[in-house]
């Protein structure tokens, strides 16, 4: 948890866009968007309180954020995960990349903004 602490202090003070935070290794090979696309810049704009242009970053990340917490707090082990639940996450992500990648609006909106 200390660690998380200090991940959000660092990001709090060093805007990604002004920063050299790791870069996405599937979109510098393959020029498409991952799930995880434009989560760093997402949380970023959380920490300062800008909801929509988070949701526009990357709208997945922020409506996980909630859940990561409860499972950060719950202190179970994973196993006990049901694979309903692990199946459900594994196709949400999977249509989510799909979808932020299509080239057309709405679509056009899930893509982070570069």
């Amino acid at each position: 948890m200390a660690a998380i602490g200090a991940a959000l202090t660092v990001l709090f003070f060093f805007k990604p866009q002004d920063y050299p935070y790791p870069s996405c290794v599937f979109h510098d090979l393959t020029g498409l968007y991952c799930p995880g696309c434009g989560s760093t810049r997402a949380l970023y704009q959380l920490l300062h309180g800008n909801f929509l242009t988070a949701l526009h970053d990357n709208a997945l990340t922020v409506f996980f954020i909630p859940f990561l917490a409860y499972a950060a707090v719950r202190k179970e082990p994973l196993s006990t995960i049901r694979p309903f639940w692990v199946w459900g996450i594994f196709y949400l992500l999977l249509a989510f990349t799909v979808l932020r990648n299509i080239p057309l609006f709405p679509f056009t909106c899930l893509a982070p903004i570069p």
